[in-house]
């Protein structure tokens, strides 16, 4: 009787206790127990994209449909080549002009060292500098003036002549004019396209000491403000 009691409190027992499963961590291999229950570890979602309004996104989109979309590329950068003899030329010159020298191979150099002093004290002296200054005054030659040529034919009157020849200024009166005025010098100078056309007429029509056209009303012997100075000038 006493073994039965014991018996049915040990079934008892048992009916109460939580089933214990076949296999998992702690009990055999964890691989094992995966397997057998046919699940996997699962790992955290990623947060679902938020909508919005990307002007990249809507650019890419748009090449896209227009199927001018390329392919991006990141840059590579490419260092610059080094020359071979291990001297790193000036800037972007090519590798074939030389830190060392810096000039172009087989190019003379053209530039003065007038304004060098060293230079110049070198090789110039004050002695030698008044020599080559006596040298550049002996070879100065003046040009003198000689008669003017003759005009082949009748050209009419040489108003150059006649201003190297008349001896008053402009506006000095030296020839008699009719005061009458009958003629208006104003008028009588504008057919002319200039003073000098204007004067030899005056000399054609027996100027100076006539003024038959009216073009020398203040008997200076110079017709419609012709100026003999500039010839008399140039031979000074």
């Amino acid at each position: 009787m006493r073994v039965q009691i014991v018996v049915m409190a040990a079934l008892g027992l048992a009916a109460c206790a939580p089933t214990t499963p076949d296999s998992g961590a702690g009990f055999q291999d964890y691989n094992s127990y995966i397997r057998q229950n046919g699940t996997t570890s699962a790992q955290p979602a990623a947060p679902a994209a938020q909508p919005g309004f990307s002007t990249e996104g809507a650019a890419a989109a748009i090449d896209r449909a227009n199927g001018t979309a390329a392919a991006s590329a990141t840059p590579t950068y490419v260092p610059p080549q080094q020359p071979a003899t291990g001297v790193r030329p000036r800037g972007n010159a090519p590798t074939t002009i030389q830190e060392d020298t810096g000039e172009m191979p087989n190019v003379p150099k053209t530039i003065s060292d007038e304004n060098d002093f060293g230079a110049v004290s070198a090789r110039e002296t004050i002695e030698s500098d008044k020599a080559r200054i006596e040298r550049n005054k002996a070879q100065y030659t003046v040009d003198q003036p000689t008669a003017l040529p003759t005009r082949p034919g009748d050209e009419g009157p040489n108003i150059v002549q006649y201003a190297l020849s008349a001896t008053n200024n402009v506006g000095e009166p030296i020839y008699k004019r009719s005061g009458l005025g009958l003629t208006n010098s104003d008028r009588a100078c504008a057919k002319y396209p200039s003073p000098d056309l204007a004067q030899q007429a005056f000399l054609e029509a027996g100027g100076p000491e006539k003024d038959r056209k009216g073009l020398d009303p203040d008997g200076d012997g110079f017709a419609c403000s012709w100026d003999p100075r500039p010839f008399r000038t140039a031979l000074q």
